[in-house]
């Protein structure tokens, strides 16, 4: 329950700072860049204090390849269009009835009566607090991208969680141990492949428009950019692919992807003061409530699991 309460609050810092950084360089780049740090700081781990590819890192690098290379690409196309409440509302809504359907469609694992009341609770606070109001001015373009996208984001995200499930199973059923840190390196790497390509296939768009592939405004942002972004960058590689992933890996060791994914869906609620200061959103007293309400189902999943 602590490690998905933390990547909640994870998850909401790599959400504000993907949104300043989608915004300013676009979603492919800022993705790519994001995810690049961050196989950069998870091998310096495995290599040193991880266990490199012990394990079953062939499960690992699927749920990379599913949940880091489709679902957060898709993630990305939605969070210059909807903002980062919205993106992780829609996404995280759906990621954890898909996940918890999955897993018990795929390894039969059941979540009881009340733990699915509970569940309820923290998606209703979620959307209560956090459904669409007219403070946010977005065209019917943009919403018709960011909700096929959001979709795409969730069951990317779902089947994600689900293989590292699975991929824990395997270690359990061989007697191996590995540490989160190592798994999240073995799913990032499997996850660095589709923003790659996607960025190149964008770069090889743009390329005639800017005079070719090895002009500067082709193969890079712009100094002045980077000189504003990189922070949020960083921050947001820190705090999403790095340590985000890796304490949702060490919640998903032990506890069902279903459950996991409803307390990681509690996190647009951290972001509402975020969004307050970072996108100017207004925090009213239908945001307040959803939250006392999510905060609530929290409470009572952790009531049922330990009781």
């Amino acid at each position: 329950m602590f490690a998905a309460l933390l990547t909640a609050l994870l998850f909401a810092t790599s959400a504000v700072c993907g949104y300043r950084t989608a915004r300013q360089i676009g979603g492919i780049e800022a993705n790519f860049w994001r995810i690049t740090l961050a196989t950069v700081f998870l091998t310096a781990w495995a290599w040193t204090c991880g266990a490199g590819f012990a394990g079953a890192p062939e499960w690992f690098m699927l749920s990379g390849l599913f949940g880091i290379g489709l679902g957060d690409s898709a993630y990305f196309q939605v969070l210059p269009r909807l903002g980062s409440r919205r993106t992780v509302l829609l996404t995280q809504c759906l990621t954890a009835p898909l996940a918890a359907l999955i897993e018990w469609l795929w390894l039969g694992t059941k979540i009881n009566l009340p733990e699915i009341f509970c569940v309820a609770v923290i998606l209703a606070g979620v959307a209560i607090a956090l459904a669409p109001g007219d403070h946010l001015k977005i065209s019917a373009r943009d919403w018709k991208i960011g909700l096929t996208a959001g979709g795409f984001a969730a069951l990317g995200g779902a089947l994600g969680a689900v293989i590292i499930r699975k991929g824990y199973m395997a270690l359990e059923s061989a007697g191996i141990s590995v540490d989160a840190g190592t798994t999240g390196y073995q799913r990032v790497l499997g996850g660095i492949l589709i923003p790659t390509l996607a960025l190149l296939f964008f770069k090889w768009r743009a390329a005639p428009a800017h005079g070719g592939w090895f002009e500067a405004k082709t193969l890079a942002v712009s100094r002045e950019k980077w000189l504003r972004l990189w922070p949020w960058v960083l921050v947001n590689a820190l705090a999403g692919q790095t340590l985000g992933v890796t304490c949702m890996q060490w919640a998903l060791k032990t506890t069902p992807a279903g459950i996991v994914a409803a307390i990681i869906a509690t996190t647009p609620i951290v972001l509402l003061p975020m969004t307050r200061m970072v996108e100017g959103e207004e925090i009213g007293f239908r945001a307040l409530a959803g939250a006392v309400v999510a905060v609530g189902g929290v409470m009572g999943l952790t009531f049922f699991q330990h009781g």
